[in-house]
Formats: structure tokens, sequence, C-alpha cells
């Protein structure tokens, strides 16, 4: 029986995905952070690329179960299905992505999915103002390309609740401010 957490924190770009990994890193004990990026090679031979490198994460992932270590991930091969899906890839992602939720909802984690977005959309014109240039074309800081991509994790969120019935899933507003988020996550996550 699962003793260990595994909660993966998915949203657009400006949702505050680093705020709440964070927090959940300082605040839940013996807790491992990881921040995830995917490849950026959106061409046909990154499908590959990205298919190895996920697969290997979950044998990864799986030698640690039941190791008392929580695992805390800040993006994973749900980003690279949602980027697929908004045709920033080349490729399609779903064959290898259904696999990998099979396999994801079998680990022997107390498992948490949460999704954060904005109910306010506007406010993604706030977060966005920043600048990052290592950010390929495709993930520029856009307040539409956020709103895009909260539509369809939204969507992923009642999918992947509806058909893994190991897997916690939250959908968290995170209008209110850090405090209130914060909030939240410590009741979702209960400690």
């Amino acid at each position: 029986m699962a003793n260990s957490k595994l909660i993966v924190v998915e949203g657009p770009q400006g949702a505050g995905k680093t705020t709440v990994t964070d927090f959940i890193r300082h605040s839940l004990k013996y807790t491992n952070l990881y921040r995830l990026c995917g490849t950026s090679d959106s061409t046909p031979s990154g499908k590959k690329k990205a298919e190895e490198m996920y697969y290997d994460l979950l044998e990864y992932i799986a030698k640690l179960e039941n190791k008392n270590i929580n695992l805390v991930f800040d993006r994973t091969f749900f980003t690279e299905e949602i980027y697929c899906r908004l045709n920033f890839k080349e490729y399609k992602f779903t064959d290898v992505y259904n696999d990998l939720v099979e396999k994801f909802n079998k680990l022997d984690f107390d498992i948490y999915y949460i999704t954060l977005y904005l109910e306010n959309t506007d406010l993604y014109l706030q977060r966005l103002a920043r600048s990052d240039k290592a950010i390929p074309d495709y993930a520029k800081f856009t307040a539409q390309s956020s709103i895009n991509q909260q539509e369809q994790y939204l969507k992923m969120a009642d999918e992947i609740s509806s058909k893994c019935p190991n897997i916690k899933v939250f959908k968290v507003s995170n209008d209110a401010g850090e405090e209130e988020l914060k909030s939240k996550i410590k009741e979702i996550i209960n400690f």
C-alpha cells in the first residue's frame, strides 16, 4: 500500500505552478521537486525523444515506490500531450500519452493531479508581463496562448478523473492570490 505521495501540478503558463510546487516542496516533509520542460525538438524525431524520456521517468518513479519519499512534479508528459493537442509540435503524442497515463495510474503512490487555472483570464496579461528569452516560439508567454492551454488542461483533468480511479484530480483556481492558493493546496494534500 502506498506510503508516499506523487503530486503532479499542471496548467498553463502564468497559472502559478512554480509557486505551488515550491510551496509543496518546502512544506511537505521528505519531498523531492522535479521541474520538467520536455524536449525542445518539435519535429517527428522529438516524439521518440519524449517517449523515451517519459517511459524512463515512470521507471524511475516506480523505483521510488514505498520509500517514504514524496515526489512533486512541475509538468510531466501531460504537458507534452497538451502541446501536441494545440499543434505546437509536428507530431501527435496521444498513443504514447494514453499508455503513460495507464501506467501512471497503476503506480503505488497516493497520486494527486492538480490543474491550476485562472477564472479571470485577464489576469494572464498581468502575470505574463515578463520576458523569458529561452522559451521557444511555440511556448512564448502570451495571454491567448495561456487561455488556449487552460481550456485543454481543464478538459484533460476531466478525462483523467473519468478513467483513472487511483488518481485524485483537482482543478484549482488561482485568482484570489498566493495565500488562498496555499491554503487550498494544504487542504487537498492534507498536510
